[in-house]
C-alpha cells in the first residue's frame, strides 16, 4: 500500500497534463532543469571554497559604520569642513 503502482502515477501524469496542459509542461521542465542546474554549480561552488582556503574575515568598514549606505555615520557640515571647524 505504501508504493505507487503504474497506474497511480499514470493518474498523476493525466492530472498534471490536465492542469498545466501540453504547452507549458516542456517550458516548466526546462525552466527547471536550469535552476537545478544554477543550484548544482553554486553548491560546488561553495565546496570547493571550503576545501581550498581557510575562512576569511574581512572589515571594509569603520567601527562605528552601519556599512556603505552610511547609517550610523556623524554627518559633517560642509561649512565646518571647508574653515577647518573653527567658526570663532
Amino acid at each position: 500500500m505504501g508504493e505507487l503502482s503504474p497506474w497511480h502515477w499514470l493518474i498523476v501524469a493525466v492530472v498534471v497534463l490536465v492542469l498545466f496542459g501540453s504547452k507549458k509542461l516542456p517550458e516548466a521542465a526546462r525552466s527547471l532543469g536550469r535552476s537545478l542546474r544554477i543550484f548544482k554549480s553554486e553548491v560546488g561552488g561553495l565546496r570547493s571554497d571550503d576545501e581550498g582556503s581557510p575562512p576569511v574575515v574581512t572589515t571594509d568598514a569603520a567601527p562605528g559604520s552601519a556599512g556603505p549606505t552610511g547609517a550610523g555615520r556623524a554627518e559633517v557640515p560642509t561649512e565646518a569642513v571647508r574653515s577647518g571647524g573653527d567658526d570663532q
